[in-house]
């Protein structure tokens, strides 16, 4: 089946730089107690070579393959000796009898023409070994009779995905393995910058410190254990159960406050040490738990930000509202001054708020 990442890519022609068993024979042995996940794209080449990985495949006992592209003679059979094999839904499949060089030049006597016809024929009876042996390869995959494979071989031809899966040489067909879009900060300014609406997909993990830092506020913190206030009058027991059913919902549950908060322990802590004047964090277990001072502190910087970002958009406000400042000069080219677009008040503000938090010590 497709995967994001492969451990053999085998391409070009078999027994080439690309299609190489000393390589395979490499890679094999450093995972040779892991399934080993390998990329086939070739139109052929070496049967010797073929065999020999088809045979290196089985003996490891736990590789797949998938074939992307055009796929032929040698390189279907070094196929063979894997676990699983799967193929895209556009790639394409071909069996066909073996071949061999064959070139003769010159005047030559009966003698000469004699030794020539013996030696093909002799060829002739190499090549439908060769023959029988790869049919008897391909059926043993296939599960089909001998016959049947050399038949298809004699005839040649390419099979789509879909004819291939019918015969057996593949397990599975597969559509693309297309990567997801990603949406980048810098794609989308881009875009918001052209009018362009943003679309609902996946962001960049390499995201702005500024969209971790606000990220990890709001979804990676995780309320720990909860109290309810002494004027309630469950017991202690009814007011653990009542606070970890609501837990997920602090305003719904507002007989409850999370005495910890932790944080997931795969996450940045830069930012918040800077904002809680530390060094570091003790990393347990669970993660990292934060006290309930060191949370204030955290919520005090964001309503600093909040506080000092409604203070300059309320002089701004008020600089618009104050009457224009007379002026005498001459202006030799008049200009239109038009008022900002919500969208441009909106990358204001953003702006505004990033200068704001960098400022936060």
């Amino acid at each position: 089946m497709p995967q994001s990442q492969y451990h053999l890519h085998l391409k070009g022609y078999v027994g080439g730089i690309d299609f190489d068993r000393n390589y395979v024979d490499y890679v094999l042995a450093k995972n040779k107690d892991s399934q080993v996940h390998v990329l086939i794209d070739s139109l052929g080449g070496s049967l010797a070579t073929a065999l020999s990985i088809a045979s290196a495949f089985k003996q490891h006992g736990d590789v797949t393959v998938h074939f992307v592209g055009m796929n032929a003679s040698a390189a279907t059979v070094a196929s063979l000796g894997a676990k699983h094999i799967s193929i895209d839904s556009s790639a394409m499949y071909l069996v066909h009898k073996c071949s061999a060089e064959f070139f003769e030049w010159g005047n030559l006597n009966a003698d000469q023409l004699a030794q020539v016809r013996d030696n093909c024929e002799a060829a002739i009876r190499d090549l439908n070994k060769l023959d029988n042996n790869v049919a008897t390869m391909y059926a043993g995959k296939c599960s089909k009779d001998q016959k049947d494979l050399l038949e298809l071989m004699r005839e040649g031809g390419w099979l789509t995905a879909a004819e291939a899966l019918e015969w057996g040489f593949v397990d599975e067909v597969t559509d693309f393995n297309e990567e997801k879009p990603v949406l980048t900060d810098a794609v989308a300014s881009a875009m918001a910058a052209a009018g362009m609406p943003i679309p609902n997909i996946p962001t960049d993990s390499n995201e702005s410190l500024f969209a971790r830092f606000l990220a990890a506020l709001t979804s990676l913190f995780k309320p720990g254990k909860f109290v309810a206030p002494a004027e309630r009058q469950e017991t202690k027991a009814e007011q653990e159960d009542e606070c970890n059913e609501n837990e997920e919902n602090l305003e719904v549950n507002k007989y409850c406050k999370p005495e910890s908060i932790t944080m997931n322990q795969t996450q940045s802590f830069s930012l918040l040490g800077k904002v809680l004047n530390v060094e570091g964090f003790a990393v347990g277990e669970n993660g990292v738990t934060l006290s309930i001072e060191q949370m204030q502190q955290v919520e005090n910087a964001l309503a600093e930000r909040d506080r000092r970002n409604t203070e300059l958009t309320e002089q701004v406000d008020a600089l618009k509202a104050a009457p224009a400042e007379k002026s005498n000069s001459v202006v030799d080219a008049p200009h239109e001054q038009n008022e900002s677009s919500q969208f441009e008040g909106f990358v204001k503000t953003v702006n505004t708020a990033k200068e704001l938090f960098n400022q936060v010590p």
